[in-house]
């Protein structure tokens, strides 16, 4: 089963907690009017949306020769802006797998580079970063497997500040009513091309969900609500406990 948010292989305990994927392209879907998350610091939704599932057909090479207007490089601009302008973000969140299985839990960000994701019972698993590394956490079987936080998507999320047509290989922008789409690829000579796109509210600018597609051209899709900017975080979060939790063999 692949961790989509890591794009990395997870321990078959994981396995009904499908994790997020990059996608290609543009979306040819029809959106979801779950637009509910408002104000600038903190959302008032407290229904999980419905997470908008991109189209698997999009999944076709991107030309690297790929161009963008005006238009585009400011839409990409201003999630760039976005992303840069958080320091903490905590929220709930709704995870579609590869499967169409759907989890649900809590995440709590804290930039640059942590980040744990905390997923609702009977799930045992969560996914914690702590600036450097990234550990898949399994508390049932008190095992958890360590992955370095460069070589996933994470990664563009957790920066400090990020210029996504500088500093990372973006392969489309998209917009209309609902959403900004950026798609960013990666290529890695070993594992494959994988894919994240983010998507943030027209209007209110704020992140909405991200899909992770995975060298395999699987996607998970995280969509994320309740979002505050203000709440302060425990730093003890984001601590990879070596003791408890040793690191699974192999």
């Amino acid at each position: 089963m692949a961790a989509s948010m890591l794009c990395i292989v997870v321990p078959s305990s994981a396995q009904n907690v499908p994790v997020p994927k990059p996608a290609p392209k543009g979306r040819d879907v029809q959106l979801s009017a779950s637009d509910g998350q408002r104000g600038p610091l903190t959302t008032g939704t407290t229904q999980p949306p419905e997470p908008v599932i991109p189209d698997p057909r999009r999944n076709v090479p991107a030309s690297i020769f790929a161009t963008f207007d005006a238009n585009q490089k400011a839409q990409a601009a201003r999630v760039s802006a976005y992303l840069s302008s958080l320091s903490t973000l905590v929220g709930n969140f709704v995870q579609v797998g590869p499967d169409g299985s759907k989890t649900r839990g809590e995440f709590y960000i804290q930039k640059p580079g942590k980040v744990r994701f905390e997923y609702d019972t009977p799930s045992p698993i969560e996914i914690i970063a702590d600036g450097s590394a990234v550990a898949v956490r399994d508390r049932k079987l008190a095992t958890q497997d360590i992955y370095p936080l460069s070589q996933t998507p994470l990664r563009y999320l957790l920066s400090d500040r990020i210029d996504l047509m500088r500093d990372t290989n973006v392969v489309s922008v998209t917009a209309d009513d609902l959403y900004v789409s950026v798609t960013i690829e990666e290529r890695q000579t070993l594992i494959g091309t994988s894919r994240l796109m983010l998507m943030l509210g027209a209007k209110d600018g704020q992140l909405k969900q991200w899909t992770v597609t995975d060298p395999q051209g699987y996607d998970t899709t995280v969509a994320v609500y309740n979002l505050d900017t203000t709440k302060k975080v425990d730093p003890g979060l984001f601590k990879i406990d070596f003791t408890v939790y040793p690191t699974s063999p192999g």
